[in-house]
């Protein structure tokens, strides 16, 4: 194991723990109230938990787009420029909370009609969303720091925020709900306490880990200085909106085939968000490492770190594929004991074999153009692939059913590395430090 090795696992071994520990908060707020002997009560957190992480997960670019360009900014030595990106991811997310607060009506109105709960379901989850929209400063705000966190390469707290943000989220849940008797409010309102005990740490460990750099020296950024961050900011947006495009359209379609296949395919993106969890985190070392040698135009060091990744990615998709072949069935019989599903599921859980290999180019790739801020060439990448997805699924779902819908999402994923491959191949000859955008 050599320095970039050493350098690469200190960075992404963290980031999993985050990453893995982040589904929790769901899914504590789904296990308490799936306690409380009403099935309502359950699905209106399952559709409340479902609007939040969709309007999120839209919002990702404030993590995304801070952590590449302060990367760089650190492995060029310009304190002023870390210091000064932060701020502005800071303030973008609070406009950003603005904005959500403002349209938080229409929004939860939208978001109700495309879900489409139940008319008894419909009214607990409006009550849900309506505590939960306050904790967004809190969740945008953690977003910048920790952007910021992985471009400082320390992913160490990010992980303590979010193991914080957990045990916090149980604790005052639990004592809401069954000792002061609230229903879904009490779930709704422990979530936000969580949050905002989270943003308060992040900003506790910001200033006794960096301190030093004098973070409150506040310089409000001039508008021709906003606009590299905020165009980096849209590409990655408007990237993740097509993400989000495949995703729902994924689980609109299976749906689309019965309640059984709608249950698998629900069962079977469990094994893919595992695998991205791992991979997401040798993402964010591709992100800090190599945002941090292409600032500080180390083409020696950005090339090894390239090479060191695609090795990493290549061990884990082996690890990956041979899990899954061996265990991906009891993994599932874990998960539900309803043997319709669970026969079911046997005839497609092979598709979750393949993700590893169809996905890892993909995931290697948008770490490293994170933090290059090759943004552009991740947001042309995403819409083709997207493209690939939507005409394969009209093309082979009436031919192989939920075989060509899983077959199309193999397509999706597999184009986004090949074209991102691509692009790396067809630019680096010019230099390995020359963006494109």
């Amino acid at each position: 194991m050599n320095e970039s090795d050493r350098k690469i696992l200190h960075i992404a071994l963290p980031a999993i723990v985050t990453n893995i520990t982040v589904p929790l908060l769901g899914l504590v707020d789904t296990a308490i109230v799936g306690h409380m002997g009403e099935a309502a009560y359950m699905a209106a957190i399952a559709v409340g938990s479902m609007i939040f992480n969709l309007v999120y997960w839209v919002f990702g670019f404030l993590r995304m787009g801070t952590s590449g360009l302060t990367a760089q900014a650190w492995g060029r030595h310009d304190v002023g420029e870390v210091r000064r990106l932060l701020w502005r991811s800071v303030l973008v997310a609070l406009a950003t909370t603005l904005l959500l607060w403002l349209l938080q009506e229409p929004l939860c109105q939208l978001m109700l009609w495309l879900i489409g709960p139940t008319a008894e379901v419909r009214p607990l989850a409006v009550d849900y969303y309506r505590i939960v929209v306050w904790g967004a400063p809190a969740v945008l705000g953690l977003y910048s720091l920790s952007g910021w966190f992985i471009g400082m390469q320390n992913t160490r707290l990010p992980m303590m925020v979010s193991i914080l943000q957990n045990v916090a989220n149980i604790l005052v849940s639990l004592v809401l709900v069954y000792g002061l008797h609230m229903k879904v409010e009490g779930v709704a309102l422990g979530t936000v306490i969580a949050q905002y005990a989270g943003l308060a740490t992040g900003v506790l460990l910001l200033f006794r880990y960096y301190g030093r750099l004098r973070l409150l020296r506040v310089q409000f950024p001039k508008m021709h200085e906003l606009v590299p961050f905020l165009r980096v900011n849209r590409d990655i947006f408007l990237r993740t909106l097509s993400l989000v495009a495949v995703n729902l359209y994924f689980t609109s379609v299976g749906a689309r085939q019965g309640a059984a296949i709608l249950a698998v395919n629900a069962l079977l993106m469990q094994l893919y968000l595992l695998f991205s969890y791992v991979m997401d985190g040798f993402a964010f070392a591709g992100e800090a490492l190599g945002g941090r040698y292409w600032g500080a135009s180390n083409v020696a060091a950005y090339r090894q770190v390239v090479r060191r990744l695609f090795g990493w990615g290549a061990l884990v998709t082996c690890l990956f594929t041979v899990v899954y072949v061996v265990g991906g069935m009891p993994f599932l019989r874990l998960l539900t004991d309803e043997p319709q599903v669970v026969e079911a599921a046997r005839e497609y859980v092979w598709w979750a074999w393949l993700v590893p290999v169809a996905g890892v180019t993909a995931f290697v790739w948008d770490g490293l153009f994170i933090g290059t801020t090759q943004t552009r060439a991740m947001l042309w990448s995403a819409c083709l692939a997207a493209f690939v997805f939507f005409v394969a699924v009209a093309l082979l779902l009436p031919l192989m059913g939920n075989h060509g819908l899983w077959l199309a999402m193999l397509l999706y994923l597999l184009t986004r590395g090949v074209v991102q491959t691509v692009y790396y191949s067809l630019t680096s000859y010019l230099s390995p430090l020359t963006s494109i955008n």
